[in-house]
């Protein structure tokens, strides 16, 4: 594969990826509510919620490889997992790196969530708030188009949705309808 298309494949993977994270973190704050987000019932927001987690961590891959072999990003193996130590633009990359780690934590976790338990696995997952911002950060600091006008349109609408969703889990009107959920008796089978 030429160097130009590495590059290409390199931010188009990155975009798509910080786009999917951006429904993903969306998704989850809208999964805690306890009501149905988007018209959708739960399960339906929860299978959508890790099915693009998913195809994000696929995207990331990508991007990290490509510019593992792109002559220009000159990555090293240890500028994948050390955060700041790169030769080209260390904070932004460090940043990169940062995200990336909080990705494979969760990831790892994840897997391993029936042997580790929920309150561990939840404790490390809430990382995924942590990491949007980061990744966010690293996208229009890091590369050839963090001055782009496009990159900026869809960093700004990644932004105003995860926004969006906060002052909507955040709401009086969700308060209300959690505070009437929680009062509900949960069904039983009585002998």
């Amino acid at each position: 594969m030429s160097d130009d298309a590495l590059w290409y494949f390199a931010r188009g993977s990155g975009v798509v990826s910080l786009i999917l994270l951006t429904v993903v973190v969306a998704l989850g704050v809208g999964a805690r509510s306890g009501r149905p987000a988007f018209g959708l019932p739960r399960f339906a927001v929860s299978l959508v919620h890790r099915n693009a987690a998913l195809l994000s961590v696929v995207f990331l891959a990508g991007h990290v490889v490509a510019l593992l072999f792109d002559s220009y990003a000159k990555l090293d193996l240890i500028d994948l997992v050390v955060p700041f130590v790169g030769e080209y633009s260390p904070f932004w990359q460090g940043l990169g790196t940062v995200a990336l780690d909080l990705i494979l934590a969760i990831v790892a976790t994840s897997l391993l969530r029936h042997r580790i338990g929920a309150p561990a696995w939840r404790a490390v997952h809430w990382a995924g708030y942590l990491c949007w911002p980061v990744a966010l950060a690293h996208g229009l600091g890091a590369g050839s188009d963090s001055g782009t006008w496009w990159l900026w349109a869809i960093s700004l609408a990644c932004l105003a949705v995860v926004v969006a969703a906060v002052v909507w889990r955040t709401s009086a009107g969700f308060e209300a309808f959690a505070g009437r959920a929680a009062r509900r008796r949960p069904l039983t089978l009585s002998r």
